[in-house]
């Protein structure tokens, strides 16, 4: 049902495609207003004003001074940038400064992180219950643990918004000293197991999952996983205490962004009615990635972080099944120096076999899910993931761990699913690479069946991998949160 007028939700992040990025939350923030708007939910966006943000604001207009915003003035300024209606903190002394959104060019976490986001908090908490533009926000939707203060800042600021905190990987939970708290502005009641204090320290995380209204994370899946021991990270015990309130909706794609048939990135844009022109992609992705060029050898690809989460060390120790099977391995991706390097090591040792870029290329990124016959996603663990999602959009069948929103989005090719038409992909246990190698050479024994091939790229294909279903999730929960 649509409410007569517009809900007004204000977003808070600390990041969004694309303004800025580092991963997966980006993509979620930039291309979840678009279809929430579909929903009757107006969203604005709360960002830090990075100098990547305050340039694409251009001539900005001033909304609101704040004296003194953790050691210095703010002006907040809205405007419209990258299709996302936006007001961005413009306070230098936090934001205005190299590197990264969290970490300097060197890679080291900026060490004022803890007030940095604590003024992002801040600011969203006084802005949700002043308005903005003349107008009032309903409610507040916060995102990962850079914005985990602000249902605190509501709470004990006497705003009485409803406020979503939105898990997107429970693995990074902003913990600082307990020594930041004085100067956090919150009341001493606040730092307590029943508020900010966790483990003696301050947790930015924990606070947001301990004062939301509600909390949601991206996969059912792994919605499920972190209110156990083994993916808990530490906060499965509360999260089990508000598992009533607790919420497993998946991540979609932009899909408009994310189509083959217009991607301004390929050479050779393709449909699900015809893959036929996925082989020029994938010879000139051979080409450039230093492989030998041949459309007879099944490649294999992996684009993502270079992280332990991610499980790229088990894929390098099931190279021997990617060379068992005849094929060819792309890795596109940075991260941890030590995978890295053993990646980078992996291709000199193998050329013409393999093929890594170490760093990020969107366009070569795009190449990949649009050349590439399987991507290969073997990780421990995964909130949602969206890599699968590009796959199964650009017929690069994937082959994937049975974790979190891999398990939730690819269907295994087994025999049962194989002769129901079924099956979207090639699934595993995590953490094995035996398993993953197996998995493999299912894959590439499917590969040599053209026709067989052709159908689960097809059936892959036709999965609906927008924002749509989810949307209507989120618009529903934030009404129930508002009306209560």
């Amino acid at each position: 049902m649509r409410w007569a007028e517009p809900v007004r939700v204000l977003a808070v992040a600390s990041e969004a495609y694309p303004l800025v990025k580092t991963g997966g939350l980006a993509d979620v923030v930039g291309a979840l207003p678009k279809a929430l708007a579909r929903q009757g939910v107006r969203v604005v966006t709360m960002l830090p004003g990075y100098p990547a943000v305050l340039t694409a604001l251009g001539q900005a207009r001033e909304g609101r001074l704040i004296p003194d915003l953790f050691g210095g003035p703010a002006r907040l300024l809205g405007g419209v940038a990258g299709g996302i209606e936006l007001i961005a903190i413009d306070a230098p002394h936090l934001y205005a400064r190299p590197g990264g959104p969290y970490q300097d060019p060197a890679g080291q976490d900026f060490p004022d992180n803890w007030r940095r986001f604590a003024g992002l908090a801040a600011a969203a908490a006084l802005i949700a219950v002043e308005g903005w533009g003349g107008e009032g926000f309903a409610a507040v939707h916060a995102h990962d643990w850079q914005a985990g203060l602000t249902p605190a800042y509501l709470r004990h600021g006497r705003r009485p918004l409803p406020c979503l905190l939105t898990i997107h990987n429970l693995a990074f939970q902003g913990k600082f000293d307990a020594g930041i708290f004085p100067r956090l502005g919150l009341p001493w009641e606040a730092f307590s197991p029943r508020g900010v204090e966790y483990y003696g320290a301050v947790g930015y995380l924990k606070a947001g999952i301990w004062y939301a209204d509600a909390i949601s994370t991206v996969s059912p899946t792994y919605a499920a996983e972190i209110r156990t021991p083994a993916q808990g990270m530490g906060l499965d015990g509360l999260l089990r205490g508000r598992g009533d309130v607790l919420h497993g909706i998946l991540n979609g794609l932009d899909t408009e962004e994310w189509d083959p048939a217009t991607d301004r990135y390929l050479p050779q844009r393709f449909s699900a009615a015809d893959v036929s022109p996925r082989a020029g992609n994938k010879a000139l992705l051979q080409r450039r990635m230093g492989l030998a060029e041949d459309p007879a050898v099944p490649l294999f690809a992996y684009v993502g972080r270079l992280a332990w989460q991610k499980g790229v060390d088990l894929l390098l120790e099931a190279i021997p099944a990617v060379f068992a099977a005849g094929g060819q391995l792309v890795i596109l991706g940075s991260g941890e120096a030590e995978l890295a390097g053993r990646c980078a090591a992996a291709a000199a040792a193998n050329r013409g076999r393999i093929g890594a870029h170490i760093g990020f290329s969107e366009e070569l990124a795009r190449l990949v899910y649009g050349g590439a016959d399987a991507l290969v996603l073997p990780s421990r663990f995964e909130p949602c993931g969206l890599a699968q999602l590009c796959a199964l959009r650009y017929g690069a069948v994937p082959i994937v761990a049975r974790v979190g929103g891999l398990a939730d989005t690819v269907v295994d090719c087994n025999i049962a699913a194989l002769g129901h038409g079924w099956g979207t992909g090639f699934v595993c246990a995590p953490g094995q690479p035996e398993l993953l190698g197996e998995a493999i050479l299912r894959a590439a024994a499917l590969w040599r069946d053209p026709p067989s091939w052709r159908r689960i790229q097809a059936h892959g294909m036709a999965q609906d991998v927008s924002w749509e279903p989810s949307a209507a999730r989120y618009a529903a929960l934030l009404r129930a949160l508002i009306s209560a």
